[in-house]
C-alpha cells in the first residue's frame, strides 16, 4: 500500500510505502462496530443513581384506610406507582458498562479502520507537523493552507506547543500513536500521520 506524502500546503508531492498488514487489510464492518461501541462503553463512568422505594423521603403511615373509600389500596406513599415514589429497578451508582475486547480483535479492528481510511483517501502522511509557538492562530492558519477543516493528527512526539495550539480548535485533535482511538479515527474527515508515527503504528498493530 502506498500513501500520499503531503507538503506544508497540503499538496501530494509523492507516495510513500506503508505496510500492508496495517494499511491494506479488508474492511470488517462488524468488528469495527464492536470496537467503536466498546470504546464508547468503556468511557462511561457509571456514576448515575436513582432511588428505590426505601431511599426516597416518605412517611410509613398508610395514606387512607384499606376498605370503604372506593379508592385503590395503598400502603405507603413511596410506592413506585405514586408521584415521588421510588423506582422499581433503579440505576445503581456503581453500574459497570465496560465491554471486553481481545487484543487481537482490537488490533485487527484498528488496522481495518486505517486500511479503509487509506482506500477512501482520508489518510495521508507528513514528514512532521510542528508550530514554533503555542499560538492557536498559527496552527489554524497551517491547516487552512492545507485545506483541512476536520483533522486528526497522529504524531510521534506531541510537544507543549502543539498541545496548547490545538486544544481550542474544535475540529482538531493531536495525539500520539498509543492514544489514537477508533472513535476519533472514524469521526474526523482527515487523518495525518507523521513518518515516525507510522512506524510506531506498524509495531503496535502488526
Amino acid at each position: 500500500m502506498q500513501l500520499e506524502l503531503l507538503n506544508e500546503q497540503g499538496q501530494a508531492t509523492s507516495k510513500i510505502d506503508a505496510p500492508d498488514a496495517v494499511f491494506a487489510r479488508d474492511y470488517n464492518e462488524a468488528l469495527v462496530h464492536q470496537i467503536v461501541v466498546a470504546f464508547q462503553a468503556n468511557a462511561r463512568q457509571g456514576t448515575r443513581a436513582q432511588k428505590d422505594r426505601e431511599a426516597v423521603k416518605h412517611s410509613t403511615k398508610k395514606p387512607w384506610r384499606q376498605k370503604g373509600t372506593g379508592r385503590a389500596r395503598a400502603g405507603m406513599t413511596s410506592s413506585p406507582l405514586w408521584r415521588g415514589g421510588g423506582r422499581i429497578f433503579p440505576n445503581s451508582p456503581d453500574e459497570n458498562f465496560s465491554h471486553k475486547v481481545n487484543k487481537k480483535m482490537y488490533r485487527a479492528g484498528m488496522a481495518a479502520i486505517f486500511s479503509q481510511l487509506a482506500r477512501e483517501g482520508r489518510l495521508a502522511v507528513v514528514d512532521s507537523l510542528t508550530v514554533d509557538s503555542p499560538k492557536t492562530k498559527l496552527l489554524a492558519a497551517k491547516f487552512k493552507a492545507m485545506g483541512l477543516d476536520s483533522v486528526l493528527v497522529i504524531s510521534d512526539q506531541v510537544d507543549d506547543n502543539m498541545v496548547l495550539a490545538s486544544r481550542n480548535l474544535p475540529n482538531v485533535l493531536v495525539v500520539e500513536p498509543r492514544y489514537a482511538d477508533p472513535l476519533s479515527l472514524v469521526h474526523y474527515k482527515k487523518v495525518l500521520v507523521t513518518k515516525a508515527a507510522m512506524e510506531q503504528i506498524k509495531e503496535m498493530l502488526s
